[in-house]
Parts: structure tokens; sequence; C-alpha cells
């Protein structure tokens, strides 16, 4: 007996189509990193291509109100006019929601946007999710990390594994420095 076409198999038999993962190139020193867009706070989405002419701090943290995220944007909060005096752009990115972020940003009265990037896209090209341990369980979640691009979109530093304490005035020394 002959092999049945595929067109003559019922439907209920066939095999749903499976979605294809984005097409990106993990991100790399000296190399152009590839546009994506996220949500912001304040509203609308955030492009990686409109912040061309501008040197970029991403910070990748694990979660909104927890003892070492809220530090570390402290910390980057606290430097925020150097920043922008040295002409750099920073934004902290988690896989939180926007709601989570406007809530977390506007009590910490954070002066840069926080991305959210809940589908891990982001995260995913800059490698950042990482295993862990939590309580006993293993668990998916972002290794706290930060990128500095110059004004070309080109990725210059970066730091993976990240202390909080003091990260903030390093990752502001390179900026300068660029």
């Amino acid at each position: 007996m002959p092999p049945v076409p595929p067109a003559a198999v019922p439907p209920a038999k066939q095999r749903p189509a499976r979605r294809a993962a984005p097409a990106f190139e993990p991100v790399r020193i000296d190399q152009p990193v590839a546009d994506f867009t996220a949500p912001a706070t304040g509203g609308g989405l955030w492009r990686l291509q409109d912040a061309r002419g501008r040197k970029l701090v991403l910070y990748f943290y694990p979660r909104d109100n927890t003892p070492g995220c809220t530090l570390e944007g402290q910390q980057f909060a606290a430097l925020a006019p150097q920043f922008a005096k040295a002409g750099v752009t920073v934004l902290g990115i988690s896989r939180d929601s926007i709601a989570s972020h406007e809530k977390f940003r506007d009590q910490m009265r954070f002066p840069f946007d926080l991305l959210s990037d809940v589908g891990e896209a982001i995260c995913r090209q800059f490698d950042v999710i990482r295993e862990k341990n939590m309580y006993g369980r293993k668990v998916l979640g972002i290794q706290r990390s930060t990128f500095l691009l110059d004004a070309a979109g080109v990725l210059r530093r970066e730091w993976r594994g990240v202390k909080v304490d003091g990260h903030a005035s390093e990752v502001l020394a390179a900026a300068q420095a660029l």
C-alpha cells in the first residue's frame, strides 16, 4: 500500500507548526548591536536605533523592588547628572511588566526609563539568562549584567555577574573614557 500523501491526512492528525525562535546574533564586543524594540516606562516603545548618536548603558537586573536591584538603580540614579554630562543614556531592563516598572521607577524616583522584556528576547540577545538556585530549586533568571555601547551602537564593554556596590561608578568611568 502506498504512503498517504500529507494533504490526505485529516487536520486533527497533523502536527501544529512550531514557531521559529527569533533570529539574532548574540552581542559581541566591538560589534554593532542588532536593533531591538521594547516597551518603556513613560509610555510607548523604545528602539535601540533611536539612541544612535549617544552612548548607552543597558543594565539588566533580576526583579523590581528587590534589595539588590533597588540599590543598583539608586546608584545609577545618583550618578545620572554625570552620565548625562558624558552624553550617556542609562536604561534598566528586566522581565517585569511595564506596570511593575512604572511603580518601581516612580517609587524610587529613577531619572531614567526601564524597559520591559517579558518575552526575554533582549535578555537572550545579550545572553543574560542563567540557571540559578533559588531556595533549593533551579530556575532561569537574569544574571545581573551591564553593557556599554558607543554612539554608533557598537558594544564596547560588558560586565557580567555584577556585584552592585560601586558598579555604577565603574561604568561611568568607562563611559567617560569612550
